[in-house]
């Protein structure tokens, strides 16, 4: 080997020993706290890999009810929060946990149990006369019970229709949409679910449909970033890159573009601008 190959192998050698103590940079992460239906759908395992690919982040996903997804945000444990509740969203922002909301995408709830009815809800012209029906019937009813979207909207239902659910047909699960739409299907009895989940679930279950359309079903979900005045530690920045990118061009057709079995499961609201 001649002197300048020898040389030459040399130089290498200690650019790439170079290269190898130089530390890894390594990808941010933001942590945001979200619904089970977002995560159940199998919405955001489309449309989070482009936004982590874009900006060279990870988003650590925690998928609960959305009551509990506000809490983690109180707390500041999140940086972002992504739910379905918007009078307890504006509570959030109110007291100072949230900044930058922005309307994100919408579908609606409808009301699921055995084809064959026991209760009669086919029959009724409303939301709160189906779970009247229901009620009357003492027909099993599976709840989510955890402080979610869904069940803020269930808690209102049962308030339209002038009753407080108890007794053993009635069942509080404790647990995500899909957990409790297995429930349902186990009990033969009802229960109120998101669409997407629905759909999601649909060909795993044999409940179907028995109410929906109604304008109290309409199930609007937004996206907030934690305050970063009140906790400074939070990831404000990057959170306000996920909004952006959720509610803007490449996020609205991520979410519009979303099919299983050939059915969309989330409409694009609005603009995305923040409300």
């Amino acid at each position: 080997m001649g002197r300048f190959t020898r040389c030459a192998c040399m130089a290498l050698a200690f650019v790439l020993l170079g290269l190898a103590a130089m530390p890894v940079r390594a990808w941010e992460r933001l942590r945001m706290s979200t619904t089970t239906s977002t995560e159940n759908s199998g919405l955001l395992s489309v449309l989070l890999p482009p936004f982590e690919k874009k900006f060279g982040c990870n988003v650590d996903v925690v998928a609960v009810g959305t009551g509990k997804a506000l809490k983690l945000g109180e707390a500041g444990d999140v940086d972002v929060v992504f739910v379905h509740a918007r009078k307890l969203e504006d509570k959030f922002v109110a007291n100072g946990f949230g900044v930058n909301r922005r309307d994100v995408m919408y579908n609606d709830f409808v009301l699921l149990g055995p084809p064959d009815d026991p209760a009669g809800t086919r029959k009724t012209e409303s939301a709160s006369e189906a779970f009247r029906a229901v009620s009357s019937k003492g027909s099993p009813f599976v709840s989510r019970g955890d402080e979610s979207g869904t069940h803020q909207k269930e808690k209102e239902i049962w308030a339209a229709a002038g009753i407080v659910p108890r007794g053993a047909w009635y069942v509080e699960a404790g647990q995500g949409m899909g957990e409790v739409i297995t429930m349902a299907t186990e009990k033969r009895g009802y229960t109120l679910s998101d669409r997407g989940t629905y759909i999601s679930f649909r060909r795993k279950i044999d409940l179907v449909v028995l109410r929906q359309g109604d304008n109290t079903l309409w199930n609007p979900y937004g996206i907030i970033a934690v305050n970063p005045v009140k906790y400074p530690h939070a990831k404000y920045d990057l959170a306000l890159k996920l909004i952006d990118f959720v509610t803007g061009p490449e996020g609205r057709s991520l979410i519009s573009g979303f099919k299983v079995g050939g059915e969309q499961l989330f409409f694009v609201h609005g603009k995305g601008k923040e409300n």
